[in-house]
């Protein structure tokens, strides 16, 4: 089975963005034609007695876009990407991006969350362990990371909020 598209058919991207160019992309998308979805959450702030209501992006960096090929340099043009990755498995793209439009649409409150396994490589993005890199306990049952000794075939569990680790690569 041939995956590789035909002259003139759309194909659907990841474009990461440059930071805080989410929206500009969006607008430029809008603009030549091309069909997009940014995911948007409402977000508030309070600043002493006042509080602010704004919308921002629900995956930051990330704008989705289905573009045809020969078309594709024209989402270049403003300098507001760092990459455009392409899906390989568009049918389950879609189902996804049907389940997120259905979450978004309802008003509850989403937070994203890094996927994790059992095992994955890890590291500290917030408080007094900033730096530091273990491995995920129990992503079912998240009770914190585990720090190797390998040398002593020991690891140290540490109690971590999940939204204070970020995976590995």
């Amino acid at each position: 089975m041939n995956d590789s598209p035909a002259p003139g058919e759309a194909r659907w991207f990841v474009c990461h963005t440059k930071p805080r160019c989410e929206k500009k992309l969006a607008a430029l998308l809008k603009a030549e034609g091309f069909e997009h979805y940014l995911p948007l959450a409402e977000s508030v702030k309070r600043y002493g007695t006042q509080t602010k209501r704004f919308t921002k992006p629900l995956f930051p960096g990330y704008v989705f876009a289905q573009v045809v090929l020969e078309n594709k340099a024209r989402i270049y043009q403003q300098d507001l990407l760092a990459r455009v990755i392409p899906i390989t498995h568009e049918g389950l793209f879609l189902r996804q991006m049907d389940a997120v439009r259905t979450l978004v649409a309802s008003g509850v409150e989403l937070t994203v969350r890094p996927l994790l396994v059992r095992g994955a490589r890890v590291r500290v993005t917030a408080g007094p362990l900033w730096g530091v890199e273990g491995v995920v306990d129990d992503p079912s049952n998240p009770k914190g990371i585990i720090v190797a000794v390998d040398v002593l075939q020991q690891g140290l569990h540490v109690r971590m909020p999940l939204d204070h680790i970020e995976p590995l690569p």
